[in-house]
């Protein structure tokens, strides 16, 4: 009798991920990691298909997952290309004329009861005009070009900072590959055409190769990109399409040579009449690319647009990316997982392409099934998945609603259109007196929603009730300490770029 059938061993023997680029190969290192060598993982990809690459911003998170497999941080930017990253800035989502930061970390420290920023409201409805941001270590460091990791004294103003990193997805690709077969995963060059599927429960068996060969697996993962060859074409999983929140579907990308000297520790999204551009600054190079709404603007005009405001000259030809926001509604269908583009899109705007990819294969993991169908884990993945993509798809769309430009229709349909009604039910709590309000665990946090929310211009009506009660509390000489502070260790810092030279 089969293991199979008496369940003496019913563990997965093999696993096929379809695909590689940053989504296959951080699927396979994680999963190499967590099995070892008692399940065979293989990887399949072929050179002649490209990768789109659009990831070479990200969130603090990805640090976790880089220690989770061991890595050096040094040798990771080293590979990479790598830089610091402390921030996003955005330029012109308010008003025209606005700036703000996203930046990572808390907003100062808490002296009181009474969150900061209900302190800061209330000098701010008083007349004060301290922006949000000078309370962020964070932004200190990255408006000053400096760069170093928090501080592990929480009692220092230095603890409160976080940070990411920029750098070149195709060679974090690389890197990892070089680690995944020194872990024992096997890469098959090929081209995947197809799969065959059998059983009662219509699982994958084996999937097809261009040139006749089949690989057999218990279990896949789907990383083929936005063809979601497993998950959308053999396993017909819908789409679940956002775009009438998320207009644009199109975006053009092209690098650029760096200015000499300062390499800036932070993102920049910067609005245009029907889009926005990301500027992603790396060792070797600057990222570009234009974001744009296709109803708006024509093709060569986003590109126009795009190489007219480059800091640099261009090192490659502009590439156009064509896409729709949105996610297939099971990415786990059968005994398939669908990781990164296979299984969605999320704008770029946030840095979250990778965290998606992260956050999804250790669903996969903490759910990782036998040879046996498991049907609770299937669910309860589809179901975290969807509300992870969901909570981030309002936070994306939060940025487009509460914009205030008068120079374009993209922006006036987006300030207009109805919204989920979990999102107008936070911005509401939020305009009435600056609360932070969620249904059930959150990637961006409560200084998340804040940076946006005060920097599109959503001031809220007034503080909570609370403050009032305690007006015995001198948080103006508070406030206006921990703004100096923060200017003083910012000061004291080294600078980016020679911390990166120094690797």
């Amino acid at each position: 009798m089969s293991d199979r059938v008496t369940g003496s061993d019913d563990r997965l023997r093999r696993i096929v991920i379809v695909g590689g680029g940053s989504s296959g190969w951080m699927s396979a290192a994680a999963l190499a990691n967590a099995v070892g060598r008692r399940c065979q993982i293989i990887l399949i990809e072929s050179e002649d298909i490209g990768i789109i690459g659009v990831g070479e911003a990200t969130i603090p998170p990805i640090k976790g997952f880089n220690r989770s497999l061991g890595i050096d941080e040094a040798d990771f930017l080293r590979a990479t290309q790598g830089s610091y990253k402390l921030a996003i800035e955005f330029v012109g989502w308010g008003d025209a004329a606005s700036r703000y930061p996203h930046p990572f970390g808390s907003y100062g420290v808490d002296f009181d009861m009474v969150p900061l920023i209900q302190w800061w409201l209330r000098d701010r409805l008083a007349g004060d005009t301290s922006p949000l941001h000078a309370y962020s270590m964070a932004w200190a460091m990255a408006q000053a070009g400096r760069f170093a990791p928090p501080s592990p004294d929480r009692r220092l103003i230095q603890s409160t900072s976080d940070y990411a990193y920029h750098f070149d997805a195709a060679l974090y690709g690389q890197f990892l590959r070089a680690r995944c077969e020194g872990m024992g995963v096997e890469r098959i060059e090929g081209r995947v055409t197809g799969a065959v599927r059998g059983g009662d429960g219509g699982d994958i068996t084996h999937v097809m190769l261009a040139d006749g060969r089949t690989v057999e697996g218990d279990f896949f993962i789907d990383c083929s990109g936005f063809r979601s060859l497993l998950t959308g074409e053999v396993l017909g999983v819908p789409f679940d399409d956002w775009s009438h929140w998320l207009r644009c579907d199109r975006a053009v990308a092209v690098p650029c040579a760096s200015s000499p000297g300062r390499i800036d520790p932070y993102t920049r999204s910067t609005a245009h009449r029907a889009g926005w551009q990301w500027r992603i600054p790396l060792q070797h190079r600057v990222g570009n690319g234009h974001v744009y709404c296709s109803d708006h603007i024509s093709d060569d005009a986003a590109t126009a647009t795009l190489l007219a405001t480059l800091d640099g000259e261009p090192l490659a030809e502009p590439r156009l990316i064509r896409f729709t926001t949105g996610r297939r509604t099971s990415p786990w269908t059968a005994n398939c997982v669908a990781i990164g583009l296979a299984a969605g899109f999320m704008e770029p705007l946030e840095s979250t392409s990778l965290h998606l990819v992260q956050t999804g294969i250790a669903r996969l993991i903490a759910l990782l099934p036998g040879r046996s169908p498991d049907p609770l884990a299937r669910a309860e993945y589809n179901r975290l998945t969807r509300e992870e993509w969901e909570r981030i798809r309002d936070f994306i769309i939060l940025h487009y609603h509460c914009n205030r430009r008068d120079d374009g229709a993209l922006w006036a349909e987006t300030r207009a259109m109805p919204v989920p009604d979990e999102l107008r039910w936070r911005i509401d709590h939020f305009k009435a007196h600056g609360r932070i309000v969620s249904a059930g665990p959150e990637l961006f946090r409560n200084h998340a929603w804040q940076s946006v929310l005060i920097g599109q211009g959503v001031i809220p009506d007034a503080p909570e009730p609370i403050v009032a009660q305690r007006a015995h509390v001198d948080a103006t000489r508070h406030l206006a300490g921990i703004r100096r502070v923060i200017v003083e260790a910012a000061a004291a810092m080294p600078d980016h770029a020679a911390v990166l030279a120094a690797l």
